[in-house]
């Protein structure tokens, strides 16, 4: 099993098989739009900018960590446009943690624990760098800019 066996509604509601990603890198990350950490978008974004022909961002809001993404999906999509001019693919809000945490997330938390081997998503913008074959390589902590895992996105790109 791989991520591109799996399937998520983007912001519009349109079923999207991740598949579609085959042969690009992915960092899948837990987005909010009213965390300490949002700003990252700006650097997300970035990252997309700069690896736009190996690497694609997905962002999968979630309100599962101090209610901090509220919104509806077109609030969530205008907020992100008109703040941080996001261009990376956005999915439908999700449960990362807990009984009805999304298939995608039971494997990528299963596959590539955190610290100390737990499983659940500790915070908003968690990170999971994804290979061209779907497996994921590594996971990073919320607090972990995007600008600092560019090394990493260039090494898998060359690999």
């Amino acid at each position: 099993m791989t991520v591109h066996d799996f399937k998520a509604k983007d912001i519009t509601g349109k079923e999207r098989e991740l598949s579609e990603f085959a042969g690009k890198l992915l960092l899948i990350v837990n987005t909010a739009s009213a965390c300490g950490l949002t700003p990252q978008y700006q650097g997300l974004q970035a990252l997309q900018d700069e690896f736009k022909d190996d690497l694609v961002v997905l962002g999968f809001p979630c309100n599962q960590f101090g209610a901090q993404e509220p919104g509806s999906e077109e609030e969530i999509a205008a907020f992100c446009d008109l703040n941080f001019k996001v261009g990376f693919p956005l999915f439908s809000k999700i449960d990362v943690n807990g009984e009805n945490a999304h298939p995608l997330y039971k494997y990528l938390t299963h596959e590539v624990p955190g610290v100390l081997g737990t499983e659940s998503i500790k915070w908003n913008f968690t990170k999971f760098l994804i290979g061209r074959d779907g497996l994921p390589i590594t996971r990073y902590a919320p607090t972990t800019t995007p600008e600092s895992i560019a090394p990493d996105i260039r090494a898998a790109a060359a690999a």
